[in-house]
């Protein structure tokens, strides 16, 4: 039962969004003995901004999670964003300092590069091609920018998209060399798709398989299938590979520890979760 001492994190979506967030932080908090919990909260976007305000005038909020459609509009809600709220141009995390002011962070990305990194690919100076510029690409270009990355190739079919992004991240990592609109795998040490492309078996995939060394590490951002058809496809090449719920198993501690909770485990999060896929 929530009381005056329970702590809340507002989940903040949709009306109709599918909230897995407390599924995953509540059993988590209940474990651990943490007096928090994760409450959902559909808005729509005429409504949303005066929601994120009244929501933080809370004597026991600790913070809010923000999901689609939400999560660009907050970054011209808040006080203070990272570089990678910047280069992504969207926030999914907002906390409320000792001062009042309303700070926020994007994890998106940084649960994908967290899982990457766990799994022994070293960033720092490496080279990365992420095909698909919308907004889970260009979180995980922000956050793979963000830990040393030396290269990174863009590739989107709207080419200005991927133009945006790239004049984005340059504004933020100026050291950082760029090569756009080209998906040619071969080079380069990760390859991500940020695209439903692949996803199904017959779909056509989103690079040129025949180009991709099996050095390359191979990520996908889709959760819907664990193994898509690019995952196997690349797994086939003697690639290593990270499945799309990789990188939202590995964001959640990120977020505990911009909230301020002791962290965890990407393991120990998926064995307490009750989410049904």
């Amino acid at each position: 039962m929530i009381n005056g001492h329970t702590e809340i994190i507002a989940h903040i979506g949709y009306p109709t969004h599918s909230f897995k967030a407390p599924m995953i932080y509540n059993p988590y908090f209940e474990a651990s003995g943490i007096n928090a919990v994760v409450v959902p909260m559909g808005s729509k976007p005429e409504t949303y901004p005066d929601l994120l305000r009244s929501v933080f005038t809370l004597e026991n909020i600790r913070g809010a999670l923000i999901t689609m459609p939400h999560k660009m509009i907050t970054v011209d809600l808040l006080d203070e964003v990272t570089p990678t709220v910047r280069v992504a141009g969207a926030c999914n995390a907002v906390k409320r300092t000792a001062d009042g002011r309303l700070v926020g962070d994007l994890f998106d990305g940084e649960g994908f590069v967290r899982g990457v990194q766990r799994k022994g690919l070293d960033l720092k100076g490496a080279r990365a091609l992420v095909v698909g510029s919308g907004g889970v690409g260009s979180a995980i270009a922000a956050s793979l920018a963000a830990s040393g990355l030396g290269t990174m190739g863009l590739f989107d079919v709207n080419t200005a998209s991927a133009e945006r992004l790239g004049a984005r991240l340059k504004s933020q990592y100026p050291s950082i060399a760029l090569k756009l609109h080209t998906k040619d795998p071969q080079g380069y040490d990760l390859v991500v798709n940020a695209t439903p492309l692949g996803m199904n078996e017959g779909d056509p995939l989103p690079i040129d398989m025949d180009r991709l060394s099996s050095d390359t590490f191979v990520g996908e951002v889709v959760m819907r299938t664990e193994m898509t058809a690019f995952l196997t496809a690349a797994q086939a090449r003697g690639c290593r590979i990270q499945v799309g719920s990789d990188m939202l198993f590995e964001q959640i501690p990120a977020y505990l520890e911009f909230f301020g909770y002791p962290t965890t485990t990407a393991e120990h999060l998926r064995s307490l979760a009750r989410l049904s896929y």
